[in-house]
């Protein structure tokens, strides 16, 4: 088993940037693909992003291709999800998952964080 903790949430202004991390325990954590996920009040929880377990493939969803960033430090058992141009409707609870396959499909993920929560000012 793995457990997540995420970091790095907090309040931004449009157009901001903030990187979240994704803490890992155990030290197989390089066996795992990371996804983040995020839910917004009211929504469905949605795919922003995922990671192969070297890190060395990416996925992300169009809204935020090209304005976040996934990197792993697996010596660190770390992943990180760099946001950038941030905007209003980036705002939701956000969190990681691992698993074996790099999916853009919750249920392909057993383990999940507790989420960190991001909001974007106008």
């Amino acid at each position: 088993q793995v457990q997540l903790v995420e970091s790095g949430g907090g309040l931004v202004q449009t157009g901001g940037s903030l990187r979240l991390s994704c803490a890992a325990s155990g030290r197989t954590f390089s066996r795992y693909a990371v996804g983040w996920f995020r839910q917004a009040p009211g929504k469905e929880r949605e795919f922003v992003g995922a990671s192969t377990q070297s890190g060395s493939n990416t996925d992300y969803a169009d809204s935020v291709k090209g304005r976040c960033t996934i990197s792993r430090d697996n010596a660190k058992n770390t992943v990180y999800l760099q946001m950038n141009s941030l905007r209003p409707e980036d705002t939701a609870v956000y969190y990681c998952a691992a698993g074996w396959l790099a999916s853009r499909k919750g249920r392909d993920y057993p383990y999940w964080g507790q989420g960190t929560q991001v909001t974007v000012s106008s």
